[in-house]
């Protein structure tokens, strides 16, 4: 066999292999996302399978971050005028839960809160930089990542976007 037919013959397996791997992180990388479970502070278990139909925003953030306080709004204006959004709030970087709990009442925040951590976070990501939020389809796949400030508007966008994107799709 010639150096040149060998060399195909490896690319294409390299090749194949490669696909298959790629293929294995994804279905390991969306079956942990789906797989997430948060215990807010009222006691109350959110899984990402609890809200089929509607998106989810899991949305990490901590009372000390600047940027995270001007989403709040935001996101309290979307879980409270839209059905199909949920919108599950995990506060990180805390030393005193009780802190946490008195911010998100003078702040009147009505979507569930986690009190969070590394290990919590870890379900989705190693998350870096606050805030951060986790978008899933109401088929809950994931749809999306922001890393920083996020707005009502852009939210809506993409949610919009993704609709006629979908309606294409089953158009075709």
């Amino acid at each position: 066999m010639s150096i040149r037919i060998q060399w195909k013959l490896y690319h294409k397996v390299m090749k194949h292999k490669l696909a298959v791997l790629f293929c294995l992180v994804t279905l390991i990388l969306s079956a942990q996302a789906q797989a997430f479970q948060f215990q807010d502070a009222t006691g109350k278990i959110h899984k990402l399978a609890d809200y089929k139909g509607r998106w989810v925003l899991v949305n990490f953030w901590a009372t000390w971050c600047p940027p995270c306080l001007k989403e709040i709004p935001d996101l309290i204006a979307l879980y409270e005028s839209r059905k199909d959004i949920m919108v599950i709030g995990v506060a990180m970087d805390f030393s005193d839960p009780q802190v946490v709990m008195d911010f998100v009442q003078s702040m009147s925040i009505t979507y569930p809160t986690v009190l969070g951590n590394r290990q919590i976070a870890s379900q989705l990501d190693d998350i870096s930089l606050l805030p951060s939020t986790y978008f899933f389809d109401p088929d809950g796949k994931p749809a999306a990542r922001q890393l920083g400030i996020i707005s009502r508007e852009s939210i809506e966008r993409f949610i919009e976007s993704k609709s006629i994107e979908k309606s294409v799709g089953q158009a075709r």
